[in-house]
């Protein structure tokens, strides 16, 4: 009898689930809304719900499913409790509990952005590294740690936030999550624009970016490429904060790699080459030579490394 399992993560504005073989080969995948109504009790039962209606669609019984593997936003412990899921509106509950109490299937819970490291280091681009680091750089930054080829997720679950390390000593501006300083300040997708504002403001130099209406990091890493100089000294600035960050985190974990993934990490090697030149004069001598890489799943890291919670 074929064997297969779901791995299943649950972001702020949709469910995005992949059925895979007991192999890990990802064989179907789909994406639905996240519904967050009745203070959010709905977005389990829609992914329990998703879950059904896909096994029922592929023709398969429930004792062929192996389980579901799921990711959210925000620490899990290893018993699956949750404290508390403020982007989807859920106080404390034990997501592996319910989830397998609608469904009739074994449920494995993690942090989005760990196991979105797993299913990079397991098929992306951390394969083949079993001590690896994820950071993710989106709208804000996100990281998972994978030591001898397990999540760290802490006594808590919230091992891996590399974005509210601390690198800015004289920020003045406070952080979404209430200190000042924190990486995803500067190296965000959203930290990259406000440093490029800021530069736009103080400098008098010629630069393509002020004759944009809307400024994006894309339009600042597109600018940078060309050579614009001012461009060039906001991308130098972020990756400084983020090549001294992942010093830190070198001098802690020890990993074989860092792989550089969400929405940033489309700049490709001028993001790796700007921020090792910021990670190597900042580390000790034994983990200057660490393989800085851009992460190669996308948005389908979750989902891989949520199977993989499943199946190992």
């Amino acid at each position: 009898m074929e064997q297969y399992c779901f791995g299943v993560d649950i972001g702020g504005t949709g469910i995005k689930a992949g059925l895979f073989s007991s192999e890990g080969e990802l064989l179907d995948k789909w994406v639905v809304p996240t519904v967050r109504t009745d203070k959010g009790k709905d977005v389990l039962k829609d992914a329990a719900n998703l879950i059904d209606s896909k096994i029922k669609e592929k023709g398969l019984t429930k004792a062929q499913i192996i389980g579901i593997g799921v990711g959210i936003p925000g620490p899990v412990k290893d018993n699956g409790d949750v404290l508390e899921l403020p982007n989807l509106g859920l106080g404390y509950f034990n997501i592996e509990e319910e989830m397998s109490e609608m469904t009739g299937l074994k449920v494995k819970a993690g942090n989005d952005a760990n196991v979105a490291a797993l299913g990079e280091q397991w098929k992306g681009s951390g394969k083949g590294f079993n001590n690896m680091v994820l950071v993710t750089l989106g709208t804000g930054v996100g990281g998972g740690v994978i030591h001898n080829g397990r999540i760290v997720a802490g006594s808590g679950g919230a091992g891996g936030e590399i974005g509210h390390l601390p690198v800015g000593i004289n920020e003045e501006e406070t952080c979404g999550c209430g200190k000042k300083g924190c990486l995803e300040q500067y190296s965000s997708a959203t930290g990259i624009v406000r440093l490029a504002k800021k530069a736009l403001k103080q400098s008098s130099k010629e630069s393509e970016l002020r004759s944009l209406d809307s400024l994006s990091a894309r339009d600042v890493f597109d600018m940078a490429k060309k050579g614009d100089d001012l461009a060039l000294e906001v991308v130098d600035q972020a990756c400084s904060y983020l090549g001294l960050a992942l010093a830190h985190v070198a001098q802690v974990v020890d990993p074989e790699a860092f792989v550089l993934g969400g929405g940033v990490s489309k700049a490709g090697q001028i993001l790796v080459d700007y921020t090792m030149k910021h990670y190597v004069p900042n580390v000790m001598n034994a983990l200057k030579d660490r393989k800085f890489l851009i992460a190669s799943l996308g948005n389908d890291a979750g989902i891989y490394g949520c199977a993989r919670l499943v199946l190992s």
